[in-house]
């Protein structure tokens, strides 16, 4: 009986020892997934949060290009509409001054031609009367 007792505890004790060998291991394993679980959360927040932050890095670079672009567009632009109303400006100014020339230069030759058909016509007109006049 002392020895069937002394069996009973052995098993039970073995049984005990089975037990929280099962349980120490079914904890091992579930800590071991939990902190395998968090350290992948961990490296997919990381790996979020560094593809946002590339994204609007990207985001920030095309907005400033576009930006730069529009501007340097716009200043070509102003650079060109300021030459060409230069160039137009100019070209008037060159055409006025070249019709006025040409009026003040006809206006003179009409004067210079008037003056010298008047001239000649006295010239001629005196000889006429001299001519009468001595005959």
């Amino acid at each position: 009986m002392l020895f069937s007792a002394i069996v009973k505890i052995i098993q039970t004790a073995v049984v005990v020892v089975v037990v929280v060998v099962v349980v120490v291991v079914v904890v091992v394993v579930v800590v071991v997934v939990v902190v395998v679980v968090v350290m992948v959360l961990v490296i997919v927040v990381v790996v979020l949060v560094i593809v946002v932050v590339v994204l609007v890095v990207v985001v920030v670079v095309i907005v400033v290009v576009v930006v730069v672009v529009v501007i340097v567009v716009v200043v070509v632009v102003v650079i060109v509409v300021v030459v060409v109303v230069v160039i137009v400006v100019v070209v008037a100014v060159v055409i006025v001054v070249v019709v006025v020339v040409v009026v003040v230069v006809v206006i003179v030759v009409v004067v210079v031609v008037v003056i010298v058909v008047v001239v000649v016509v006295v010239v001629i007109m005196v000889v006429v009367v001299l001519v009468v006049v001595m005959l």
